[in-house]
């Protein structure tokens, strides 16, 4: 569809209007194709609607804001055009990020929280993407990203898997890599990074509002082997919202859709149906800060 003047594409499987709708917001140089391996099953109980965020996937890459809260407003205004009320939102990464924004700008649009392997936890992140964030780093990325060497692991991976192997966590970091060829998916990318991480860490950071969070139905699931933002965020995070649930993955890394689909489908199948969606608009907010 076209919101604001740009093109945004999204995944929906509707499931009928009784059913709860699940918004999935994928991570940093992903897309809605990350989803491809959870979103058929849950699709059996609700309704998912899984959008490509501006600069990444097929979305638009306009010049603008890439902050956290442009994206939960786009998410917002992306909810309204398509009709469709609250939501029980899942974020990956920076999709947690965008997620935690969402639910603290518009609590009336969020009714669960899902936080797999989230950004915005803590300080603590990959080397790799703190290096990204160097000044100058965008004029270098060309040469880490050169398309001749795309296409050679693409041919690569197309071999794999035609041969029946399966390496779901590597295959999910070379798509991000591979994205990052384009001209316009880079400067999105840059702009993205640098407005949560910085080369400290991460720069944006909930912990002193999770309280917030105490009336939210919410699920933290983080694999054990996440080489990305470390699990004990996850710990953290439980510890800091109350009444949380906390599911770690054993030897899982930091793409637990990809890594372990199925058990991740069946812990937010059993979430989403033992839980109720958060009452009252802003008023437990309201609650929360008075209470402070």
């Amino acid at each position: 569809m076209t919101l604001h003047g740009h093109d945004v594409t999204y995944r929906l499987a509707e499931a009928g209007s009784d059913r709860p709708t699940l918004l999935l917001i994928h991570g940093l140089a992903g897309n809605s194709r990350t989803w491809k391996d959870v979103m058929p099953a849950l699709a059996d109980d609700f309704s998912v609607l899984a959008p490509d965020l501006l600069g990444h996937g097929e979305s638009a890459k306009p010049m603008g804001d890439y902050s956290l809260g442009a994206f939960a407003s786009g998410l917002r205004d992306l909810l309204a055009k398509l009709d469709i009320g609250s939501v029980s939102v899942i974020g990956h990464s920076l999709g947690g990020g965008v997620a935690m924004q969402l639910a603290y700008q518009h609590p009336d649009l969020v009714d669960r929280l899902v936080l797999i392997g989230s950004g915005g936890l803590g300080r603590e992140v990959s080397w790799i993407l703190r290096l990204l964030t160097l000044p100058g780093a965008e004029y270098l990325m060309p040469l880490f990203f050169p398309p001749m060497v795309v296409d050679g692991g693409n041919e690569v991976g197309k071999a794999i898997h035609d041969r029946g192997w399966s390496v779901p966590h590597f295959g999910e970091m070379w798509r991000a890599y591979a994205s990052l060829s384009q001209a316009e998916n880079r400067r999105a990318f840059v702009k993205t990074i640098r407005s949560v991480i910085d080369p400290g860490g991460q720069t944006v950071n909930a912990t002193d509002r999770l309280y917030l969070a105490a009336a939210m139905p919410t699920l933290i699931v983080w694999g054990d082997q996440d080489g990305i933002i470390p699990v004990e965020h996850a710990y953290a995070a439980h510890e800091a919202i109350p009444h949380s649930r906390l599911e770690i993955l054993e030897g899982c890394g930091h793409f637990p859709h990809v890594q372990e689909p199925d058990h991740l489908v069946e812990v937010i199948r059993e979430f989403v149906n033992t839980t109720s969606p958060l009452e009252g608009g802003l008023r437990p907010f309201r609650d929360a800060l008075r209470g402070a």
